[in-house]
């Protein structure tokens, strides 16, 4: 991505996640039908805390997020921070959490991509297929 489209790209997600906090989700808090959550990590390279919004699906007793880009060719660089973290902060339509944070390895991934991500929104395999990679998820546990 162009260095134009990057900072495009973080403007919308900040602008998302201001209406999103503004809102307590009201607005912003789903998307294709799918609820969003915003969640905050910080930069593995800065230590700056961002925010974005992400689609969730409950899984557990906690939150399954995928970094879908909506189908864009990289993976969205909240998941290697969040990776590198191994924990965040997340708004929930106004509730705050802190959560641990689990990069899923490739046998999960596979399970929960069939067996939740796929059974409540089978759009995203149009996203996995459009991106030409696998798309990363993460199991977010509340404390």
């Amino acid at each position: 991505m162009t260095s134009v489209a990057n900072k495009m790209m973080a403007a919308g997600n900040r602008s998302a996640a201001w209406v999103y906090r503004r809102t307590k989700g009201r607005i912003g808090g789903s998307a294709n039908g799918v609820p969003v959550l915003l969640i905050t990590v910080p930069g593995r390279k800065t230590g700056v805390p961002r925010s974005v919004p992400v689609a969730f699906f409950e899984h557990g007793h906690g939150y399954l997020v995928a970094a879908s880009a909506g189908g864009g060719k990289a993976d969205p660089q909240w998941i290697h921070n969040l990776g590198a973290a191994g924990k965040a902060h997340i708004s929930v339509y106004g509730e705050q959490h802190e959560v641990d944070a689990r990069i899923v390895d490739s046998s999960e991934r596979d399970e929960l991509w069939q067996e939740v991500v796929l059974a409540r929104a089978p759009f995203f395999a149009k996203y996995e297929e459009k991106s030409g990679r696998t798309i990363p998820l993460a199991v977010l546990t509340t404390h």
